[in-house]
């Protein structure tokens, strides 16, 4: 779940982000430079879009699994080569003409990682976001398009938690991407040499009788 808050509204309580607060000219905006600071000693995790933050709430124990589950077949595929995985507390930076944002994807690969003392990454290759009804909107418009403007990005797998299904966006060759939707066998990635499974990436995710 996202809520949308102004900065100085949503950590006006927050000593990790006191000093950050009192520096700035506009109220309820905040640097990138004391976004990052703050989101050192925070302890819940804040997107950022232009200068507003946005604070995450906690997500589902299916959702989480799902993440994992994706997290964990694609780092052991990746064991020993160039390209890596990196979990839901890395964030992405996507740099527009008149604005930074700072996303937390649910999972992502990455073959030319920032520097180890980074906080985040700007050239993921793969990206997966687990679909949750409360971010559902934000997930399909905003951060999908922000997602897809990244020149790295070659996939992006949108997961649904409420029932088996993933859209995969697939840069074409010729430009722009490719729609692919799967709700059973297995998702070919061979731009990071992987695949997954939606076997292995529902392993032990339950649904209701009426999702």
């Amino acid at each position: 779940m996202t809520i949308d808050l102004r900065f100085a509204d949503c950590l006006k309580d927050s000593p990790g982000y006191a000093g950050a607060m009192t520096a700035l000219a506009i109220p309820g905006m905040i640097s990138v430079e004391d976004y990052l600071v703050g989101e050192e000693t925070s302890g819940v995790k804040h997107e950022y879009v232009g200068g507003v933050v946005h604070a995450m709430a906690g997500a589902t124990n299916r959702h989480n699994a799902i993440a994992s589950n994706a997290l964990v077949t694609l780092g052991g595929q990746l064991r020993g080569k160039t390209c890596q995985s990196f979990n839901s507390d890395t964030k992405v930076r996507v740099v527009f003409t008149d604005h930074v944002r700072f996303y937390y994807p649910d999972s992502m690969v990455v073959c030319q990682p920032n520097p180890d003392a980074d906080h985040f990454q700007d050239q993921p290759v793969v990206i997966v976001e687990v679909l949750s009804e409360s971010t559902r909107r934000t997930d399909l418009g905003e951060k999908r398009d922000a997602y897809l403007s990244l020149p790295s990005l070659k996939v992006l797998l949108l997961v649904e938690s409420e029932s088996c299904g993933v859209v995969v966006y697939r840069r074409k060759k010729e430009g722009g991407f490719a729609i692919e939707q799967y709700v059973k066998g297995v998702i070919p990635l061979p731009e990071v040499n992987v695949e997954l499974a939606l076997e292995e990436l529902y392993d032990r995710v339950k649904f209701s009788e009426s999702a």
